[in-house]
């Protein structure tokens, strides 16, 4: 690791993902930014997923596979294990946009609290799927989740000192909360105005919809208000029907 530059704690969370965990690692350690930790937490997969995390794990800083009690369980595993100056997750079918990106993000602005870009996303095969449905603001706070996550979590690189573990309290929507949290205490937050993840759609908090939006609509209560919560999930849900009606996907 290079001293000159921020360490970037990168942890990915995985289970059961042989499908498309060599994707993931390959984005991260081909990165051409050299100060990268790299952390794999595996809840003792059984498909072949750490046969192929084992061809890399010389290129891995930190690695364990256990059982763990849920994603952001593993997650905080991974959080307690980082060391480095920065920390941002990249989970097991999720990509940085480019060889270059890490490099790039750095290079926008010295010593910011919160990094962040856009996401494309994309299906199973790979295919790009466009840019994500919720834009990332021109300058975010930690106001700006009241019509949704407008951030995804692949695209926020935060200052580690700034975090706190996940909240367990939530099973699908624990990052909300996270990021909110980090955001609130944030004093230089930079935009570096380019692709920085691809995402890969789906997951659990698609399979577990209704719980999801549950979660999200509580976070929003707790942060913004009840009745502003309520109002603005009216112009949630014009939007979403609206980008529906014209592109006939949601792009979450």
């Amino acid at each position: 690791m290079n001293s000159n530059k921020p360490t970037l704690s990168v942890i990915t969370v995985v289970y059961n993902n042989v499908r498309d965990i060599e994707r993931t690692v390959l984005s991260v350690i081909n990165q051409t930014y050299s100060s990268i930790e790299y952390i794999i937490i595996d809840g003792l997969s059984n498909d072949g997923t750490l046969e192929v995390i084992n061809k890399y794990k010389h290129r891995i800083s930190q690695f364990i596979s256990e059982k763990d009690a849920g994603i952001y369980d593993a997650m905080n595993k991974g959080l307690a294990m980082a060391t480095g100056d920065y920390v941002i997750f990249m989970n097991s079918g999720d990509e940085f946009y480019e060889l270059k990106t890490v490099e790039h993000v750095f290079e926008k602005s010295p010593d910011a609290d919160i990094y962040y870009g856009e996401t494309e996303m994309i299906n199973e095969e790979g295919q790009s799927l466009g840019q994500r449905r919720h834009q990332a603001p021109e300058q975010f706070t930690w106001r700006d989740f009241k019509y949704g996550m407008s951030i995804s979590h692949q695209a926020i690189y935060i200052r580690r000192s700034l975090t706190e573990p996940y909240d367990s309290r939530y099973q699908l929507s624990a990052d909300i909360d996270w990021i909110i949290r980090a955001a609130k205490k944030a004093t230089t937050v930079i935009n570096v105005n380019r692709y920085v993840a691809k995402y890969l759609v789906g997951g659990m908090s698609k399979a577990r919809h209704r719980q999801s939006l549950l979660e999200r609509f509580e976070i929003m209560k707790r942060y913004y208000g009840l009745v502003p919560t309520i109002f603005n999930h009216f112009i949630i849900a014009f939007n979403l029907g609206w980008y529906w009606l014209k592109n006939k996907r949601t792009n979450d």
